[in-house]
């Protein structure tokens, strides 16, 4: 994932609502979220190049997920697929804590990267970067969270737009379907306020909005999550089909530019608490 917003405890008998959006290469291969057939606890979509998933969760309320911290001077191209810690936790037993004790020895194998960890009871967020932050590897208070690929709450403009709607979403008791379009808005941050990553202006600017566009990269999916305290988690997918997308270089940058949502909704798996297939074409 490359932009996560989530409510912790804060509404009752809910303890985790979560908007995401996944931002990958157009051509880097991924199924879909379903039930994995080798894990039939799992719900969650695959990275079918480094095997793992970006987020998770199982039929018991477990939950995990991933962003990477962008910083390409510290990428090594050799360093394990980072998608396997979430993949490994949705797998197992282990309740956050103990798993976290686990992964912390070799978290300086992978290159950067935030992790999510959480069942009804405990979130967890863990950054192999963020030994400097109190929070980190802690259990989190209630509250709205963001994460994107910086520290958590990192004040990036996506960050500290997106956590404002969701929060106002919360507040107003709003349906699903406006947490998606919240996670369409393709409104480009003003060069002031982007922050200086190494990647150079240009691809600040075409990755600064909550819904990225570009030629090659972009937003491949949107997600929302809802664990309750008693019954299963509902998680809805998104798919966007890049080949149906209006490509432009200059989005506008003084107005919400939302991407049209026209939902294909395919056949759900077996035993389907956990919504998927649903398809995004713009």
């Amino acid at each position: 994932m490359c932009l996560i917003i989530f409510a912790w405890k804060v509404i009752p008998g809910m303890p985790l609502i979560l908007a995401a959006n996944r931002d990958e290469f157009y051509a880097r291969p991924a199924a879909d979220a379903a039930w994995w057939e080798d894990h039939r606890q799992v719900f969650a979509g695959r990275d079918l190049q480094g095997g793992g998933t970006w987020l998770g969760v199982t039929r018991a309320g477990r939950f995990a997920a991933l962003t990477n911290i962008r910083a390409p001077s510290e990428r090594r191209p050799d360093a394990p697929s980072r998608g396997q810690l979430v993949a490994d936790y949705l797998r197992g037993d282990l309740d956050p804590a103990s798993y976290l004790r686990q992964i912390t020895p070799r978290a300086q194998q992978y290159n950067g990267f935030n992790l999510l960890l959480g069942d009804r009871e405990t979130m967890l967020w863990y950054s192999n970067r963020g030994a400097e932050d109190a929070r980190n590897g802690q259990p989190l208070d209630y509250g709205v969270y963001g994460l994107s690929n910086a520290l958590l709450d990192t004040p990036w403009p996506k960050v500290t737009r997106a956590k404002a709607q969701f929060a106002s979403l919360l507040c107003q008791g709003a349906p699903e379907e406006t947490f998606f379009e919240m996670l369409t808005d393709a409104t480009r941050a003003n060069d002031c306020r982007l922050p200086d990553t190494g990647v150079g202006l240009e691809k600040e600017r075409m990755l600064s909005p909550i819904f990225i566009r570009s030629p090659d990269y972009g937003t491949r999916c949107s997600t929302v999550l809802r664990v309750p305290i008693i019954g299963e988690p509902v998680l809805t997918e998104h798919v966007v089909d890049p080949m149906a997308m209006q490509y432009s270089a200059e989005p506008a940058t003084d107005k919400a530019c939302k991407i049209p949502c026209k939902p294909r909704v395919a056949e759900a798996p077996q035993d389907p608490p956990l919504q998927g297939g649903e398809a995004r074409q713009g």
